[in-house]
């Protein structure tokens, strides 16, 4: 990914440092679970733990060299480790395993990681949601359907709607999370043939990981999973985008992007605002979905394994984290800052001359004796009377003799409390969504490559 769009909490957990450190404690910990077996001895397990070396930029180079040699990354690197352990002890790192025992277990530990970054960031941007839905609960608006208004609604019923979409992208994410929080330690066709069960138990409890039944690797129906929650939280970005975009067109403005100081809108137009945050997500979830489709592709592998997967993942797993971190964070202060206009909704009423309330007029009809079909059209022309001819929807009903409804019959028509009066029906339900501290993560330890080499790495 392109440093624009990558920020250093979640880029970290991709750096090829971090790559290899993963690995490694996958390696240190085999040996450990072997020990504590009997197979190995104690002492050499302790000098696996206490000479395992410190993956730097050194080490990492050194591991590229020596894969001109090998072709091999995994063995490449097993070898580095083995030679800068040295010893007795050396010869034991890889003992039993097979490369994707270590790579899909690593890569688990670095999903795991990510997708906790992406919970956490998911519930901040439902919390901002929940913030701006209440304060604008009774802030009246026209609803479009169509693109055309419609009925009266809320901003805060939008809003509202929102945090319970967003909700679910988070649901989809915890859900993601219980599939990847996995991994494997079975060896060249998932059958144990030369390493005992109770290492690959070891390993991943350490790692805070479930032992999972695989082939040589993991299924990557895993991976697929996880990539469309990232996927699908992209689209509801990009929802919420578009209307905002829409919302701020010059002609509605009913919303506004926020504006700092210094900014500008365009090079050559002082006088333009645009919606630019908006657009820009609008266009990171089309790269988004983009990457699930390679990841479903990465689902159907040769017998028990090839290496078609290899080189999708090591681009779309880190980026598609990298793009919906961005999103995340980049929405919720598009919609922290976001300028709301309530004056600007309700003027936009006016737009329609009252066309809003055709339905409640078109049932008190009904109510009144007319069937619907003769209500229906008396109420329709005399709507296109009113918008062709630019006057008031309630003057031109009050005008028909077809319409036999009483003064207050029409003002309840009309009432645009009356059409609101249910609206915040989507509040309770808004109330029920967790709050950050009400959604819970298995806890595991911290990635190597997060902690000092102490002896607990």
């Amino acid at each position: 990914m392109i440093p624009r769009y990558s920020l250093p909490e979640m880029a970290q957990l991709f750096t090829d440092e971090a790559r290899l450190s993963a690995w490694l404690e996958v390696e240190v910990l085999a040996v450990e679970a072997w020990a504590a077996l009997g197979v190995i001895p104690e002492a050499d397990a302790k000098a696996v733990r206490e000479r395992a070396p410190i993956i730097d930029a050194d080490t990492v180079r050194a591991v590229e060299e020596r894969e001109k040699v090998t072709d091999h990354d995994v063995a490449a690197f097993v070898d580095v480790i083995q030679e800068r352990i040295g010893g007795e002890a050396g010869k034991w790192v890889h003992y039993g395993l097979t490369s994707s025992d270590v790579v899909d277990t690593a890569w688990c530990v670095t999903l795991t990681l990510a997708v906790d970054r992406l919970i956490e960031t998911s519930s901040a941007l439902i919390e901002v949601l929940r913030r701006r839905a209440l304060e604008f609960r009774d802030t009246a608006m026209v609803g479009r359907t169509h693109g055309i208004h419609a009925e009266p609604t809320t901003f805060g019923a939008k809003l509202a709607l929102w945090a319970l979409q967003a909700d679910r992208d988070r649901q989809r994410l915890l859900a993601a999370r219980r599939s990847v929080a996995v991994g494997k330690l079975s060896g060249a066709v998932g059958t144990y043939s030369n390493i005992d069960p109770a290492v690959e138990a070891y390993v991943c409890h350490a790692l805070g990981l479930e032992p999972v039944p695989a082939t040589q690797v993991l299924s990557r129906d895993r991976h697929a999973e996880y990539l469309y929650a990232c996927a699908a939280l992209g689209s509801t970005i990009e929802m919420m985008a578009t209307e905002v975009r829409h919302l701020q067109r010059t002609e509605v403005r009913e919303v506004e992007e926020a504006f700092r100081p210094g900014q500008k809108g365009s090079s050559a137009m002082p006088h333009k605002r645009n919606p630019i945050k908006s657009e820009q997500l609008t266009g990171l979830a089309r790269v988004l979905r983009g990457y699930l489709g390679a990841g479903l592709e990465d689902v159907a592998l040769w017998h028990e394994r090839d290496i078609s997967h290899s080189s999708v993942e090591r681009i779309i797993l880190p980026d598609a984290s990298l793009v919906a971190y961005y999103l995340l964070l980049r929405t919720t202060a598009l919609i922290d800052g976001l300028n709301v206009f309530p004056d600007r909704m309700l003027a936009n009423f006016e737009c329609s001359y009252g066309l809003v309330f055709s339905q409640p007029v078109l049932l008190a009809l009904v109510a009144s004796g007319l069937s619907r079909d003769a209500a229906y059209r008396v109420v329709q022309r005399d709507a296109m009377t009113a918008w062709n001819e630019g006057r008031s929807f309630r003057a031109v009903l009050e005008d028909d003799d077809e319409v036999s409804l009483t003064p207050s019959q029409i003002d309840e028509a009309f009432d645009l409390r009356r059409s609101l009066r249910h609206s915040g029906r989507v509040f309770d339900v808004l109330a029920k969504v967790p709050t950050p501290e009400q959604v819970s993560l298995t806890p595991y330890p911290p990635a190597p490559h997060e902690t000092e080499r102490n002896g607990t790495r």
